[in-house]
This record gives structure tokens, sequence and C-alpha cells, in this order.
């Protein structure tokens, strides 16, 4: 037998054991260097509990432009990933354009993007939205951020970023049994529900919302106990009358027993519709008796209003032409316009939060931990109580000298175990199962009560996430969200939001200046070095052979 013969039998038989091993065995190698197409380990937890068919619809199917293209890719290759780790997932892309009026009922808003090619400005609509279903359940995941503060890079790139948590999550949302129950308390003189319908009506979509009444506290505080201990989470929206002993003892009992608390308050009184009507107002300190409530889990929320040269916009009437007032956005430093953290999952990419007449947050040294979520700029301007306001400062030019109290805190988390407050106190009534602290347990204390507050346009609710007179953009209602998931996670979905990547876009300005030079790189530059290697090739044959 020839030796030929021999390699080619080597060859062929390698050939088919490789191929029997690779139908036994599968394994993909992640190259990239920010690990992209690792799936981290709680998302390889969620998808493997997927024990019958999830099928998941990508509708962001079609020819998009270069950049958009790219969210197509990566989406898929995710995708891919999720199937290759557990069988039961299906994906399918579907073009949008037969069902567009299906898709938008479903509340699938499609997108428009302006896209600059060789000089030019075009529209394009897409759908980026990808629709899953398990168990007779379905539920829409969007892959794109609405955030009108962020350029369309900005947009991709955070697209991308959150594809893994976006899914996992909706994943997760659609495996749950017994979706988490939330409160709204009142009784306090916390905000109406209209007041808050932007920010409530989200929360709906994912868990049990239902208004629960301090005022039964008086009535009978034991039952009261009970009962709020049957939500897992308390929202507390600006309250503006005091807490009664008997009232914090239920909240405090509520928090040592794992419920989770969102608290939106000021303890300072000071309103800007009260502002508009009188050109002045008096802003107060506020007892809400809850002074000592957060001395024991480690922190004060101060009688002190914060200015900050970083503010958000109000319309002043600056003149009249003819008959009717002519209006004109100014910057009012009672309004701080605050970034959030960007290393927490909660604050990671999002627009900045609108805040109004804020307080500032002081920290004290104990056992828990605590993250601030949100803070002011360094030029700041802190301002006791009592002091009057008045809407003509605003015409004042700032003096940078006097701002300067450098950060602040406006938004804390609080993490760890809670030691009740009335461990060592008098009572003010009896209880048969009182716990002294708690487990593992975490809350978020706002200091600007009107954080969730939307505004009311022709009696009707308007966006939180927007100014109706300004039109700015604010991350209000995407912050506020974010907390209450982070509240009622106890898997660690949320921290999927943590993952940073980076994405390498094309320099559309250089790559349309330098066109013509890298057009003669890429074909007629290779042609050129073929034409040469066939003529020295043909060259050397025919003087070997002649």
């Amino acid at each position: 037998m020839s030796k030929k013969l021999i390699h080619t039998t080597f060859l062929l038989v390698a050939l088919a054991l490789l191929n029997i091993a690779s139908q036994s065995y599968y394994k993909r190698i992640d190259l990239t260097s920010d690990h992209r197409y690792t799936l981290a380990p709680i998302t390889k937890e969620v998808i493997l509990n997927v024990n019958k068919e999830l099928i998941i619809t990508l509708y962001l199917e079609g020819d998009f432009p270069s950049e958009f293209k790219r969210l197509q890719i990566e989406t898929k290759q995710f995708l891919e990933e999720l199937s290759s780790e557990n069988s039961f997932i299906k994906t399918q892309f579907i073009s949008p354009d037969n069902q567009r009026e299906r898709l938008i009922k479903a509340g699938m808003i499609p997108s428009q993007l302006t896209v600059k090619e060789n000089g030019k400005l075009s529209n394009t609509i897409i759908f980026p939205w990808a629709e899953i279903t398990y168990k007779n359940k379905t539920t829409i995941v969007s892959l794109l951020s609405n955030d009108m503060v962020q350029t369309q890079e900005d947009q991709l790139e955070t697209a991308v970023e959150n594809l893994e948590f976006s899914f996992v999550s909706a994943i997760h949302k659609l495996q749950e049994q017994k979706q988490k129950k939330v409160a709204v308390l009142s009784g306090n003189g916390e905000l109406q529900d209209i007041q808050l319908y932007s920010f409530l009506s989200e929360i709906t979509k994912k868990y049990r919302l239902a208004k629960f009444t301090l005022d039964s506290v008086e009535r009978n505080p034991t039952k009261s106990v009970k009962d709020l201990q049957k939500f897992d989470l308390a929202i507390i929206a600006k309250p503006t009358k005091l807490f009664s002993e008997k009232e914090k003892l239920v909240l405090d009992q509520f928090i040592i027993n794992g419920g989770k608390t969102l608290w939106m308050l000021e303890n300072i009184q000071a309103d800007t519709d009260s502002l508009y009507n009188g050109g002045k107002m008096l802003a107060y300190p506020r007892d809400l008796n809850l002074t000592d409530l957060f001395f024991s889990y480690g922190l004060r929320v101060n009688a002190t209003l914060i200015q900050d040269l970083y503010a958000a916009k109000i319309p002043l009437a600056t003149g009249n032409i003819g008959n009717k007032p002519q209006f004109q956005n100014l910057n009012w430093f009672y309004h701080p316009l605050v970034s959030g953290n960007p290393t927490h999952a909660i604050t990671k990419n999002i627009a900045p939060v609108r805040l109004r007449f804020a307080n500032q947050i002081d920290t004290i040294q104990n056992k828990l931990k605590k993250t601030p979520l949100l803070m002011s700029s360094m030029l700041t301007k802190k301002t006791g109580t009592p002091a009057i306001i008045e809407l003509e400062s605003i015409a004042n030019e700032p003096k940078e000298e006097e701002y300067s109290s450098g950060f602040n805190i406006f938004s804390l988390l609080v993490e760890g175990d809670f030691n009740s407050m009335y461990a060592k106190r008098i009572k003010p009534f009896e209880l048969n199962k009182f716990r002294k602290k708690s487990n593992h347990n975490k809350m978020i204390i706002i200091s600007d009560g009107d954080i969730g507050r939307n505004q009311i346009k022709k009696g009707k609710p308007f966006d939180l996430a927007e100014d109706k007179w300004t039109g700015e953009m604010f991350g209000n209602k995407e912050f506020l969200l974010n907390a209450v998931d982070y509240l009622l996670d106890d898997t660690g979905v949320i921290e999927l939001r943590n993952k940073n990547l980076k994405i390498n876009l094309l320099d559309k300005k250089r790559a349309f200046e330098e066109r013509t030079f890298w057009q003669f790189i890429n074909i007629a530059l290779p042609l050129f070095i073929l034409s040469i290697f066939g003529c020295v090739f043909h060259y050397l044959r025919k003087r070997k052979y002649s």
C-alpha cells in the first residue's frame, strides 16, 4: 500500500471521528476581551429552569443602517447562546412589515431613526422588540432605549450591554408562579394616585399593586401589622403629616420581617406651585416624626435645601408681544439635575434625574451597608430653613464662590441586618410576635418627595420622564422602576445591568472623507497584487520549463 493511500485513509478516518465527536460534544469558546458571549451564572440558572418550549420571536429584521445592523447581529448571537444552553429555547426572526398594526396594539411601539450616510440624512422605521412565549404566557422585550437624552450611538451601546438583562429578566418573570405585591401607603398626606400614575402604571405591568392606608392603625394596630406584612414592598410617596408612634411601630416591624421600603420624602415644606402663585414663599422644616426611625438605620434627612448650578429649567414669562406673554426657560438652581451612581445596577446608564427642592442626606456609622445612588455636582450651595425663596432670584448671576458645598447625597440604598428601633424602648402597643432584628433586608431613601410626581396636562397625567413645559427628558421614571426591581429582586438578575461592553463604532465622517482611499485598498490593491503574483509565477514557470 503506498504512503499516499495510507495518508488519505488516515485523514478520512480522522474526519469521521471528529464529525462523530462534534455530534455528541458541543463547546463554544469566547475569545472577546470583554467576554460579551459568556453567560453569567444567574443567566444559566434562569434558562436551565426552562422545562417546556420557550419561543423568542425577534422583530428586528430587515435592511437596517450599518450601526443598527450591529444590534441585530449581537441580538441574534446572544439568542444563539441561550439556545445552545437549553434546547427548549427556540428563536425565530420575523419581518414586522406585514403585522405592524398588531405589534403596535401589543405595545411594541416602533422607533424612528435618523441616519446620515454618504452625507445625506434619511429616516428609517424599525421595531426593536422581541416577543417571548412560555407556558401560555407572553411578554415583550424592548431592545432599544427610548432615552431622548442619549445619542443614537449611546443608545446602541446601552442596548447591546442590556441584552442579557432584558431577556433574562423577562424569562424570569414568566417563570414566576406568584407575583410580588406592592403597597402604596396613604393616610399621612401622601401624593394622590393621579400624581403617581405614570410611575405606578408601569409597576402594575410586573407586580400586584394595592393601596394600604395607615388610618387603620388607630383602630386595630395588631391587625395592621399582619395585613402590611402580606406585601413585599411599601412605597411611601411624599408624606406631609406626622407619623404616630403606632404607625412607626407598624412600619418598623414590616421592615424587620423582611418588607422592602421605598421612601420618597422631604423634611421641608416647599412647593413650586406656591412659588408661581405668589412669586415668593416661605420654606420651613416639616416634622414627620421619622428622625429617630431613620437614625436607627444610620442616616438623617436634613432640613436643608440644596441649590446646584447643574439644574433643570422652569418656564418664566419674560415679556409680552401684543397680548401674548412670552416665556423663556431658565435654570432654577432649586431643581438639581443629578446623575446616578455609574457603578450600580439601579442607576447605570440612566438619564439625569430632576429633583425639586431636595434635601441633604447625612450618613451615620453603623453595620449597615450604605450606597449613594443620586448625588449633586460639586457646585452646590446649602440653604438653611426657614428661608424666604423668591422667584425673582432666578435673574441673579450666581457667584461661583458661594457654590462650594461639594457633593451632597440625595438618595441612599441601605442594606444589611436591620435592628428594631423599639428593641429597647417602650412600645406604643403590645405585639405577640415582636422581632428585634431582621435578616438581610434593603431599603431606598430619596430626599425629594416629588421625584415620582408626574405633571397633569388637561386633567390627565403626563409622562414622568418629560417636562410638559420645557420638553426636557429626565431619568426619574427609569430610576424609580429600577429601584423597585432591585428591592424586589431576590435572585440577582438586575445585577446583569452592570455588564460593560465596548462597541467599536465606525467614524462616519472619516469614512466619508477617505472613502476613495479605502475603496482602492479593498478593491484595486488586491487585484493589483494578484496580477503581479500571476506575472511572476508565469515568468518563473516559463523559465523553469523552457
